[in-house]
């Protein structure tokens, strides 16, 4: 289903003379450059009741138009998918994903995502950017994500991401005890040998900042907080890993079970069991992108992870009354 779009703004004094272009990605803000260029070309976006060239000039008060229709992205199924949303205006809505859903469709998971859920539940959804899905939790993380309703506040909640103004944060369970807290900032990009993984790497990889704090040490884990400043795929999962803290549970990156000396048969069981790598998106703060009040959401810990900590702290228990 597609959108249909009517705006129209003065050229104002500052752009007098600018291209065409230049000047509408100015005056239209909510929309990419390239869509805006595509609009141009095929007369959709006018300027003084003419079709001009992008590279055409513009003059202070001409008026531009802008009249089109906003199509799918994407030629994704509409599936009735549980959504668990916990946050729903006409702008925005904000999800608390389950462990085991996948947020996008792509190899091996082509429906049963959220995106089909989306498309399915928000009819038009589908004419704005991946269904308005503006980042991602892996698979077997759960927690808070938002997804824009509109193309307007698409452009704004990127604008937000890009800018490192929405706060993320994350409770994660981590092999051996760590001292403090602190930040890892390394470079993070596809993984040379292995595909689906990723790699610290010093040489082409993306700028990865995370910071984390301790929560909760037990005798041979830690119960952290990470907080991201950038949001690179599989980013807390590839730093905790690089210092030598990987999290329980990662298959990809923590390799087999560390599995504490003198561990009760509890402790074991519940190390080898655990389903997933223990990540939680526990916090989620943004501006919003048509008001602009700050809004903040937090989600508890799932079961799964609760149980964990409590086994943790029962063994430490246990360990004292030895």
């Amino acid at each position: 289903m597609s959108q249909h779009i009517e705006q129209q703004v003065e050229v104002t004094l500052e752009l007098d003379g600018s291209r065409f272009d230049q000047a509408a990605s100015q005056m239209f803000p909510d929309f990419s450059r390239s869509r805006l260029q595509t609009w141009i070309k095929s007369g959709e976006l006018t300027v003084a009741g003419e079709q001009r060239r992008p590279k055409d000039s513009v003059a202070v008060g001409e008026l531009m138009v802008l009249q089109a229709e906003l199509q799918p992205e994407g030629r994704f199924e509409a599936q009735d998918v549980e959504l668990d949303v916990i946050y729903e205006d006409d702008d925005i809505l904000v999800i608390n994903k389950p462990v085991g859903l996948v947020v996008h469709p792509g190899a091996g998971n082509p429906v049963g995502t959220v995106l089909n859920g989306l498309i399915s539940r928000y009819p038009g959804i589908d004419a704005v950017p991946r269904a308005g899905i503006v980042h991602r939790l892996d698979k077997d993380t759960s927690g808070l994500m938002v997804v824009a309703k509109t193309l307007q506040a698409h452009a704004q909640l990127v604008a937000q991401l890009q800018a490192r103004e929405v706060h993320r944060e994350y409770d994660a369970v981590v092999m051996g005890t760590m001292t403090g807290g602190g930040t890892v900032d390394q470079p993070i990009g596809r993984h040379a040998q292995h595909r689906t993984k990723m790699a610290v790497l010093q040489h082409g990889g993306k700028e990865a900042i995370t910071h984390y704090r301790v929560q909760k040490r037990f005798t041979n884990h830690c119960h952290v907080r990470c907080f991201l400043e950038t949001g690179r795929t599989h980013q807390i999962r590839v730093h905790m890993a690089y210092i030598k803290h990987p999290l329980v549970g990662d298959t990809a990156y923590a390799g087999r079970p560390r599995l504490p000396k003198g561990a009760s048969e509890l402790l074991v069981n519940t190390l080898r069991e655990f389903p997933r790598q223990a990540l939680h998106a526990r916090k989620l703060e943004l501006e919003h992108p048509r008001t602009g009040d700050t809004m903040s959401w937090e989600i508890p810990l799932p079961e799964d992870m609760q149980y964990l900590l409590q086994v943790l702290a029962e063994e430490e228990r246990r360990a004292l009354d030895d």
